[in-house]
């Protein structure tokens, strides 16, 4: 058996099969298709089957789309690797047990990808990953250095999520959530600010603190640390692992700080790094110079509104000089990037308004979101937010309230959730009432059709209808604007 933590791809023989339950999920079918890629037989299964499940079995994937004991014993695989929404009494997991099989987690298996791969860039933080990661791929891809990518949402010049390139460079997103990113070795990591979310793992922000500073621990010697200069709880962080460093008789890894202007860095004391400066906004779309230690590399002008969206940018900027890159290069990426899906992703018009979608469903992202659209050329902005997980709703109740309560219109759909019982009672209705209770305008719609009537109601040509939350309401913005 090997081990979960520590195995290697090339642990595992060339031409052996390996299943993945819950393989249309968004991280489970970028990993199938890179597993394909390193020469293994692959196959799966969905209870949900859709667009990405019937991609993969174009591919030549064994698509099942339900979950029975009765698809191991007619896929026979060596492996299984599994979601963390998949319980011990799924009826595959529960087969594979009987059979002797070795599962992973999905978290386990991608870090087995980060140990496999010479130089691997992983890209954590609580918002930004899936930005901050498609920004540093693209430079990467400009000088030519052909890496292997590994995303959390679309993007186009993918065709995908993944992009399977060369064996000695891997970029990943590296997520907080179920402590999955401790399974991740980086010879670079960015974090790009650390936030309370993820409420069910991490009762406090120390406890987030904590979990980044464990994360940091798994740097390669020799390796780099590139953070957002300004955040303070990045800069608690790292003084918990400097200790463990020490401790360990270890050298920290070179700290690269990525700041504004001049703004002095919380976790050094000492001007950032990398800075824009010169920061000036075209249409809602930031304009800055791009200086790396005091050389200027060139002026920027982003496609993708807000300036959460700059910090992003430092961000995979230093990542991608470090590993490479060529200023040109960075240059170029950014000026050309217009985006990952899900990302201020502008859906197309509906009855002459601009029809925008985000995954932000945390207070922080959502204010982020709501302010760069605001300096978007528009009439009104009507927000039609959903708030993920109960557990977070709850615990955030007031980010959330004071983060939509400046918002003009807002309407709420019901709190979505695939992995929680509500046993908090808790409903977007309750944050509707208290935002109209403190002077704002809120409304709450619990039937999708009467929320679609209720955005016609509200609309004139010119406005942005702002579409924030998980997937399950983003798929509004399909509704109004159909391909």
């Amino acid at each position: 058996m090997l081990d979960n933590k520590t195995f290697k791809l090339d642990d595992i023989k060339s031409g052996s099969k390996i299943y993945f339950i819950g393989i249309g999920g968004i991280s489970m079918n970028g990993l199938a298709k890179l597993a394909k890629a390193q020469g293994f037989i692959v196959g799966g299964s969905d209870n949900h089957p859709g667009e990405r499940t019937e991609e993969l079995a174009s591919e030549g994937i064994k698509i099942y789309n339900s979950q029975i004991a009765d698809n191991i014993d007619d896929f026979k695989p060596d492996y299984l690797v599994k979601t963390a929404a998949i319980l011990p009494h799924n009826e595959e997991v529960r087969r594979a047990n009987e059979l002797g099989l070795q599962i992973f987690d999905r978290a386990e298996f991608l870090g087995a990808f980060t140990r496999t791969y010479t130089n691997v860039i992983n890209v954590s933080g609580t918002h930004g990953k899936t930005t901050t990661s498609s920004m540093v791929s693209l430079m990467l891809i400009d000088e030519g250095l052909d890496p292997t990518v590994h995303l959390g949402a679309d993007l186009d010049i993918f065709g995908g999520t993944v992009k399977t390139g060369s064996k000695e460079l891997l970029v990943s997103e590296a997520c907080e959530f179920n402590r999955s990113f401790l399974n991740f070795t980086s010879t670079t990591a960015i974090i790009t600010n650390i936030d309370h979310d993820h409420v069910d793992c991490y009762p406090t922000i120390q406890d987030v603190i904590d979990v980044f500073a464990k994360f940091m621990e798994l740097i390669n010697d020799n390796g780099n640390l590139v953070v957002s200069g300004h955040d303070a709880n990045i800069a608690k962080s790292i003084t918990e692992a400097k200790a463990a460093f020490e401790a360990k008789g270890r050298t920290f890894p070179n700290i690269v700080t990525c700041a504004m202007d001049s703004e002095i860095c919380e976790a050094t004391g000492k001007k950032a790094d990398m800075i824009a400066s010169d920061i000036e906004f075209i249409e809602g779309h930031p304009s800055f110079d791009l200086i790396f230690r005091g050389e200027e590399l060139g002026r920027v002008t982003l496609r993708i509104p807000g300036s959460h969206n700059i910090c992003n940018a430092l961000n995979a900027a230093a990542a991608a000089l470090l590993t490479g890159a060529s200023a040109s290069s960075v240059i170029s990426a950014l000026n050309s990037f217009n985006g990952a899906d899900g990302r201020y992703t502008i859906k197309g018009k509906y009855k002459g308004c601009d029809v925008v979608v985000d995954y932000a469903h945390h207070p922080t992202a959502a204010r982020a979101t709501i302010e760069a659209a605001s300096n978007m050329p528009h009439g009104d902005i009507l927000v039609v937010f959903q708030p993920l997980t109960f557990n977070r709703t709850k615990l955030l109740f007031e980010d959330y309230v004071t983060s939509l309560l400046p918002c003009k219109k807002i309407l709420f759909a019901e709190i979505f959730s695939d992995r929680e019982i509500n046993t908090h009672e808790i409903s977007s209705k309750d944050i509707c009432d208290e935002i109209n209770k403190r002077g704002g305008d809120a409304e709450f719609y619990e039937v999708r059709s009467e929320l679609k009537e209720r955005i016609d109601e509200l609309i004139k040509p010119g406005d942005i209808i702002l579409i924030l939350g998980p997937e399950d309401i983003r798929t509004l913005g399909d509704e109004l604007c159909p391909k």
